[in-house]
Formats: C-alpha cells, structure tokens, sequence
C-alpha cells in the first residue's frame, strides 16, 4: 500500500480526463490484489461480479449475490489507497427499482465502494437518477452487458448496424444526463466507442474491448495476467512482458497511459 500517494476522488478523475491522461482501470476481488495494483499505479479498482465466473467458476455473472459483492468489496478496500473503488451492483439487486438499488448501494458503500456500476439503458435511466440525487457516484455500463447475456443471445459485439449504433448513444446521453459520471463500454465498435465519448464530454468513457477513443480501460485482472482459459482477443497478457505481477501491472498502467494498449490490430470489433 502506498500511503504517501493521495486517494483519487471524482473530481481528480475528471481532471485527469480534461488534461487527456488515460484512466487505468482493473478488476480485483480481494485485498492482496488491490494492494499490488494499487502499488502499480492503477487508477480504478472495479470490484466486478466477474469474480462469478474468474473466482467462482460459473458460466457467467448471474449467480453472483449482493452479500458475495459485499463482502469481496470490502476485502479490496481494506487493501486499496490511492485507487478509485467501483463495486458492480450484481443481477437482481437492482432490476426491482431505485429503492431497491439504494438499499443494494448503501451496503456496498458501507463495505468501501465509492461508485456502484449497474448495467443497461433506458430503464435504469431514473433509477441512475434517483442514486445520484442522493449522493451515490454511479458508472453506467452499455454494449455487452453480461448480466442480460442470454437476452443478447451470447457473448457478442454490440451496435454494429446503425440502429443498435443509434440506441447506445441515445441511452448514454440519457444516462449522463441522469447523472452518471463514468460509462463501461464493453465489446462494441470502436468508432462507436469514441463518438460516444464525443457526445458526452464530461462522461468518463472506460473500454474493454471498445477500442482507444474512450476516456480510459479496464481489464479483467486475472486476464491481464494470462490466468483463466482463452481470453478475448483483444486483450494482452502482460504476464508475458513482465517477470512478475507487479511488473506486469506497471506495464498495464504504463501501457493505458501511453495509448499503446489497446492494440488496434487486437480489437475485437
């Protein structure tokens, strides 16, 4: 952990974006993670219901409950400083309403998150609404997003046409203007990635697999590690760069910062 190193805040962040220096963003789920991608430089800790299926083995996120967010939540904050830490509101704490997923929030928040991040437009527009105007920092998700995964029909690039291109815009301008201060951008076109960040200036975009026009990247960390099965083409196993993990989360950082991941050739769309 390294305690002379001030924590970020929102406003840091949004500074950050305005002087163009890329957001560095992770997954991690317990506090020896967070520490050494703390220690890393990383800007963002995502605690996802990812760890469903890096952690638990399952075939996707949805069986991952609120109490399994809470408590790997708070594992991170207890090994986090510097980095801002997001916690994913899993599926089904939030789909009832925004009371529920203030409910679902304040645990989450209690446990050390300083953003929830819930997935889908339209919808979740006044429930994002609802959460800010009482003080709750929100990341939005749009794309593929993995807790509708059999609705989309499976793990797919998302806005190709100009019909599905036009929906996600129209619902990310609706979701900044409801008050969402970051946007996950996972698996669509990165042209598309990057007029959604030309529409919404003061909305940080943060990409996995969405291309470089986006206001920063996330990665899931076991991933950026080359640990799992086979991962998505467009991401870089930084393991193989570095003789260790905190070389090769320096190297993410560094590689975030500098523009050279992500890899155009390696994009997925």
């Amino acid at each position: 952990m390294n305690e002379t190193a001030k924590p970020l805040t929102l406003h840091a962040l949004r500074t950050m974006q305005a002087r163009g220096e890329h957001i560095a963003v992770l997954t991690a789920y317990d506090a020896t993670f967070a520490r050494a991608a703390d220690a890393a430089g990383v800007d963002g800790l995502l605690v996802g219901d990812s760890l469903g299926m890096v952690l638990q083995g399952h075939a996707s996120t949805l069986p991952v409950t609120l109490a399994e967010m809470v408590y790997h939540t708070r594992c991170v904050h207890l090994g986090r400083w510097r980095a801002w830490l997001i916690a994913d509101l899993p599926f089904g704490s939030y789909h009832e309403g925004p009371e529920q997923t203030l409910r679902s929030s304040v645990a989450l928040m209690q446990a050390g998150a300083q953003m929830v991040k819930l997935e889908g437009g339209g919808w979740t527009v006044p429930v994002v609404r609802f959460l800010v105007e009482r003080g709750v920092p929100v990341c939005a998700h749009l794309g593929l997003t993995p807790q509708s995964v059999h609705a989309l029909g499976g793990w797919r690039v998302q806005g190709r046409d100009d019909a599905g291109a036009a929906l996600l815009r129209q619902q990310a301008r609706e979701l900044a203007e409801a008050g969402a201060a970051m946007l996950v951008l996972e698996l669509v076109p990165a042209a598309l990635a990057a007029a959604v960040q030309a529409d919404n200036p003061g909305l940080m975009t943060i990409g996995i697999g969405a291309g470089a026009g986006t206001a920063g990247q996330v990665l899931v960390l076991h991933d950026a590690l080359g640990l799992g099965g086979k991962p998505p083409r467009f991401v870089r196993n930084f393991m193989a760069e570095g003789g260790s993990i905190a070389d090769a989360l320096g190297r993410y950082v560094a590689a975030v910062k500098d523009g050279s991941f992500p890899d155009p050739a390696l994009h997925a769309c």
